[in-house]
């Protein structure tokens, strides 16, 4: 009635953690969500910048792959490890990333993991060595991978009603990140006076303005809850809600889905410029296909999530994209130059596994802390798992003096990951299995002993 008496017109809003609430159209309702306003902008405008700057360290890499390699005198098994230490570094520092949000906020631990990004590229095309260019690397690479964990927590708390509408607008940020940095490292390069270690350190300014926006949340994160940090959601995360995360068969399907899709895209993105440079290939050329490979995850990376999120079970997208990436492999095995786009389109498909992955990610689980558990589970085991991938392509390069080993590998490693994706892509929360298996474990424990006559006996 007082609404009604003083003009005003009630509108609804949605909390950080998704509850319903009214504000009025008086000047202290409007002064009270003009603030929430420009933090929902900074907040995805963070969000994009993060995204684009969690694949260049990589990407760029890629593109100067033999450059670097001449440089400080690698080998093929080393070149193979350094392709490697990314989901190392994704594996060991992603598990933390939970107890830092909840310890630090997630916003001051994102914000942090930009300026470790910037710090590492910029230093590690100076430092005059294989193993500091390996540390370097690790730093920016320890940043990226508490960043990969937040981000689906991030969109789970603030957008829980548009998750797959936010998972694609980073995950298209993301691709768009990874195919610039494959596409114009090499062109970058040649107008800082064609010396690589310009071409690489360059990257260090994208990820440098990635920490600005953050800036705002890490003050929030100290602050108390008067203020409206707690309101805000980075207050230092949600308490433990007991979760055993490992307990859930969907969990490690989704978790070994991510790691071989992992294991297929850092193959991708450290290798392929070579084999189309091996193929004969002009180099400039060879960067300008992986980057069309990376710049087909911007468009669809942001249609998959949406059709991912309509949809019950995510098999048949899954399966679609295995196809792709056979058909690819294949494809680099019989005509690797003269087919050199078709195969390059079709492998960036199949790559869209990995924005498909964090949509079920977001979907397989109730709560924002437990999808903080499953994010963390999925990616930090995940990439575990991919870390003998681009290893391994190494060294059967160099032992077989050729690229047809390398490809069947990455070709029959397609057929498990359909299976596992299927199986991640049931309609199904880890919340309700764990719960499912410890009610059946605890009716067994109760479960009342029968005689040899059939009559229920005590203890």
């Amino acid at each position: 009635m007082a609404e009604e008496q003083t003009g005003t017109t009630s509108v609804p809003m949605r909390s950080p953690a998704g509850a319903t609430t009214r504000t009025t159209g008086s000047a202290s309702g409007g002064a009270a969500s003009a603030p929430r306003v420009w933090t929902m902008r900074l907040l995805v405008l963070g969000i994009v910048l993060t995204a684009l700057n969690l694949r260049p360290a990589i990407t760029s890499l890629g593109a100067l792959l033999e450059e670097v390699r001449d440089e400080l005198g690698m080998s093929g098994s080393v070149a193979g490890l350094l392709t490697s230490v990314p989901p190392l570094c994704f594996a060991v520092f992603g598990v933390m990333a939970p107890w830092l949000a909840r310890r630090f906020g997630p916003g001051a631990v994102v914000c942090a993991g930009m300026a470790a990004i910037s710090a590492g590229l910029l230093l590690r095309p100076y430092v005059g060595s294989t193993g500091g260019f390996l540390a370097a690397s690790a730093l920016a690479l320890m940043g990226i991978a508490v960043s990969n964990v937040l981000m689906p927590v991030i969109v789970k708390r603030w957008f829980p009603d548009r998750v797959g509408a936010m998972t694609g607008l980073y995950s298209m940020a993301l691709a768009l990140g990874t195919a610039a940095a494959a596409a114009v490292t090499v062109p970058l390069t040649d107008a800082l006076g064609g010396r690589w270690q310009s071409g690489l350190a360059i990257w260090g300014a994208l990820s440098a303005a990635a920490v600005l926006p953050w800036i705002p949340f890490v003050r929030a994160a100290g602050a108390g809850p008067a203020d409206g940090a707690s309101a805000a959601g980075f207050d230092g995360g949600e308490p433990d809600d007991g979760l055993r995360i490992t307990r859930s068969r969907t969990a490690w399907a989704l978790a070994v889905f991510f790691g071989l899709q992992a294991t297929a895209a850092y193959i991708t993105m450290g290798w392929m410029a070579q084999i189309f440079r091996d193929a004969g290939v002009a180099a400039g050329t060879a960067g300008v296909l992986l980057a069309v490979t990376m710049v087909m995850g911007v468009p669809l990376a942001f249609v998959i999530p949406r059709l991912a999120s309509r949809l019950p079970h995510q098999g048949p997208i899954v399966i679609a994209l295995g196809v792709c990436g056979f058909a690819g492999y294949a494809g680099l095995y019989w005509a690797p130059a003269g087919g050199a786009w078709a195969w390059a389109l079709l492998l960036g498909v199949s790559n869209c596994a990995f924005p498909l992955a964090l949509t079920m990610v977001g979907m397989r689980a109730r709560t924002s802390a437990g999808v903080a558990k499953l994010s963390a589970f999925a990616q930090s085991t995940g990439y575990l798992l991919s870390i003998p991938g681009p290893l391994l392509v190494g060294v059967l390069y160099q032992s077989s003096g050729g690229w047809g080993l390398p490809l069947a590998l990455m070709a029959g490693l397609m057929v498990p990951q359909v299976v596992v994706g299927v199986l991640a892509g049931r309609d199904r929360t880890v919340e309700d299995e764990t719960a499912a298996r410890q009610d059946g474990r605890t009716a067994v424990q109760h479960r009342p002993r029968r005689s040899p006559g059939g009559e229920e006996v005590g203890d």
